[in-house]
């Protein structure tokens, strides 16, 4: 009886939620969509011409797929490009992947709390990957995403880090283990460096990876994620055996 009263009361408040919202319905590429991506992508500017051609192809099926609600806002067209562009790019060199896990980003105008309120304190979440009433759903603030492609070798990326989380719960648990990614002589290894980083990160402080990581290990891997795609040169440097990790997590090679 608790169970389903807790359900009834998510319920409710998404659907009251839904009153305000402006939804994608027939969609269709926006005319501008390379525009945009050269603009705002820096990932798309470093492909070559059939990688790109390739990258507008997938970023077209993506949205063709899942639909983007605002909730207070209205979903524009570089909201739609760059959302899709960061779930893309973890997948990308994986030519038939796509996200099973998902079919609507819920797009709040900035950061919300953790009852979905968007007034008051305590609003600082900026994403996160929905479960229960909410699965299938992601919710993304705006203000981050655009934010997130602004500034794209800071370290920090919204999108990059829930879609790191929808491939952590592609295997059933957000537990910090892609086993979709890693085929299994590198599970063992995996668990090993990222609980040994993470020991390091709380007894001697972060300097470089975002103490968020420490969190759980699910965050840690959603972290690193964010690190790896866009200070990789850096993560290298640093980190060389979380970086061959995540080369072989991200790479095709890895199941050649």
């Amino acid at each position: 009886m608790i169970v389903l009263a807790i359900f009834i009361v998510i319920a409710l408040f998404v659907f009251s939620q839904y009153k305000g919202k402006e939804q994608t319905k027939n969609f269709e590429m926006p005319a501008n969509t390379r525009k945009l991506l050269e603009d705002n992508v820096s990932f798309y500017e470093n492909l070559d011409e059939d990688q790109q051609l390739e990258f507008v192809n997938r970023i077209t099926d993506f949205l063709q797929n899942v639909t983007i609600t605002g909730i207070g806002t209205t979903v524009e067209p570089l909201d739609q490009i760059l959302i899709a562009s960061g779930a893309i790019i973890l997948i990308f060199p994986f030519k038939d992947w796509r996200y099973n896990n998902i079919s609507e980003v819920l797009l709040y105008k900035d950061a919300f709390d953790e009852g979905f309120g968007t007034e008051g304190k305590d609003r600082n979440i900026l994403g996160m990957v929905g479960d229960g009433a909410l699965n299938r759903q992601m919710i993304l603030s705006k203000m981050s995403v655009r934010s997130s492609f602004k500034k794209a070798t800071d370290g920090h990326n919204t999108v990059l880090h829930e879609f790191a989380h929808l491939l952590d719960k592609a295997d059933g648990a957000t537990d910090g283990i892609p086993e979709y990614l890693l085929t299994r002589p590198y599970v063992l290894p995996w668990i090993k460096i990222m609980h040994k980083t993470i020991q390091e990160m709380k007894h001697n402080g972060s300097r470089d990876i975002d103490f968020y990581g420490t969190t759980n290990d699910a965050e840690f891997f959603a972290v690193v994620t964010e690190y790896f795609f866009e200070r990789p040169k850096e993560l290298k440097e640093h980190h060389p055996q979380l970086y061959e990790l995540f080369y072989k997590m991200f790479s095709s090679n890895m199941r050649s």
